[in-house]
């Protein structure tokens, strides 16, 4: 695994209930801010085996990534039992849900 994995993987974790990040978000708290397409990768090959809070990651819209169908609609079920709220678009308020781990919690992830 790769050290940009192992640290997306830390950031997921550290994602707090409620709380949201972007794909780009994760991407360039692990050190690679072009690498949204990597925590796809991320997401889809290693949520089970790693225990990720997988519904916590949409796009930089503040919208469900997944295509209209069961799993965007599962996501969105998640995310509202957990308190996220949706506008009437189906985005949500980045700056009221989107965590920052900072750097205090980014030095944390990088033990």
């Amino acid at each position: 695994m790769t050290p940009f994995t192992e640290k997306a993987i830390r950031i997921i974790q550290s994602i707090p209930e409620g709380m949201v990040m972007t794909y780009g978000g994760v991407a360039a708290a692990a050190g690679s801010p072009r690498g949204a397409r990597q925590i796809v990768r991320i997401l889809h090959s290693m949520s089970r085996s790693h225990k990720l809070p997988w519904h916590r990651i949409i796009n930089a819209q503040g919208r469900i990534s997944l295509a209209d169908g069961e799993s965007g609609e599962i996501q969105r079920l998640y995310l509202i039992g957990e308190g996220v709220e949706f506008d009437e678009q189906g985005a949500i308020d980045l700056k009221r849900f989107g965590y920052d781990p900072g750097p205090a919690d980014i030095n944390f992830i990088n033990l």
